[in-house]
Order: C-alpha cells, then structure tokens, then sequence
C-alpha cells in the first residue's frame, strides 16, 4: 500500500484535483487507504471504485488480474452460487450494502467499474439513490 499511496501523492503533486481507487469489496480497505492518504498530505476528494461481481468466474479472476481481496464472507456467499444470476444478485446485495456505508462515512462520490456489469450497476444506482 506504501507504493499505492507514494504514486497518489506524485498524481496530486502533478495537479490531480481527485483520486480514484482500484475496486474494493472491504470498505475498511477503502477507510485505512483515505487515512493513510491523509497522513501522508494527500488532501484531494478520493473516490471509492465499486465493481459489483456478476459472474462465478470473477471470484478467482478479479483477486488475480487486479489484486482485489474478496472478503471471506463475500468470498463463501458467492460460493454458494449456482449460475451466474445468482452470483449477480449476490453481488448486487454485497455492492448495495457497500455503498450504503460509504455514504454514510460521507464519501464525495463513487465510481462504478461497470465492465459486464451495466445492468447491475443500474439496479444499485436504483437502491442507493
């Protein structure tokens, strides 16, 4: 994280107004990474990157190509999916409920990464907004 955070501060030191993070599914990731930023003078807006998981295959892709850790508990859920509708519905819930609290830690906004996702990003907008 120590090189995430040196890269942000050289993109704000270079006239960057905001930061947008890689996806997360643990929020916690997400609070630790703004205060870490905070620490280290980075005072820009960062804006939490959301992917809502819409396919049984994105629970090993995701964690290999863009190094995002699924939580466990996110992780056992998706298992128990037996079709990709269902691993949507469950990943549109564990995206709802996401959002939910970074609202309410008052983020200035959010990015969703929509890639095979449209839909599912609508049907969260659709809950959150």
């Amino acid at each position: 994280m120590e090189s995430d955070i040196r890269y942000a501060k050289e993109k704000v030191d270079n006239g960057a107004q905001y930061l947008v993070t890689q996806m997360f599914f643990n929020n916690e990731k997400y609070f630790s990474f703004v205060d870490r930023c905070r620490a280290a003078g980075i005072n820009v807006p960062i804006i939490p990157g959301i992917k809502p998981v819409v396919q049984l295959s994105q629970l090993s892709v995701l964690p290999r190509v863009f190094r995002s850790e699924i939580p466990e508990e996110f992780a056992s859920e998706l298992r128990k999916a037996k079709t990709d509708d269902e691993a949507a519905e469950i990943g549109i819930e564990w995206s709802i409920a996401q959002c939910r609290e970074l609202i309410r830690h008052s983020v200035p906004g959010l990015h969703f990464y929509t890639l095979l996702a449209s839909d599912s990003v609508r049907k969260i907008a659709k809950e959150i907004f």
